[in-house]
C-alpha cells in the first residue's frame, strides 16, 4: 500500500517539483499552497506531513508543526518542517518537528528525508 504524503509548500513550482518526484517514487501525495488538507487530515490519514514554514495565510508552518504535534490525534504523525532559513535546525527542534529539509534541497535527499519519516 503506497504511503500518503501531505505536501504543503509556498511555492507553486517546488510544490510541482516535489509531487512529482514524490509520486514516482512510489507516494499517494495531497499537494496544496494552503494548510487545507491538514483541516481534513483525519479523513487523509497521512504517513508523513511535509510543510513549509513560509506558507501562504497568516500563520507559520512550525505553528502548523507545533499543533498538530500536541493534539493526541495527531501527536504520533512524523512531520517535516522544509525552509529556507538557516535557523531551520533550531526552529524544527522547537516546534517538535520530526525532521526538516533545508532549501534549495537535493531531490535525493529530499526523497531520503520523506521515506526515513515514513518507515514502519
Amino acid at each position: 500500500m503506497k504511503k500518503k504524503v501531505i505536501l504543503v509548500q509556498d511555492n507553486e513550482d517546488i510544490l510541482g517539483i516535489m509531487d512529482h518526484v514524490l509520486t514516482d517514487e512510489g507516494f499517494d501525495v495531497t499537494p496544496s499552497l494552503t494548510t487545507e488538507p491538514i483541516k481534513h487530515i483525519d479523513q487523509i490519514d497521512p504517513d508523513v506531513v511535509v510543510i513549509d514554514d513560509h506558507i501562504k495565510g497568516d500563520v507559520r508552518g512550525q505553528e502548523v508543526v507545533s499543533d498538530l504535534k500536541n493534539d493526541p490525534e495527531t501527536e504520533d504523525v512524523p512531520v517535516i518542517l522544509t525552509s529556507t532559513s538557516d535557523k531551520l535546525p533550531e526552529q524544527a527542534e522547537n516546534c517538535k518537528a520530526d525532521d526538516f529539509i533545508e532549501k534549495p534541497f537535493d531531490i535525493d535527499h529530499m526523497v531520503d528525508v520523506v521515506k526515513r519519516n515514513t518507515e514502519d
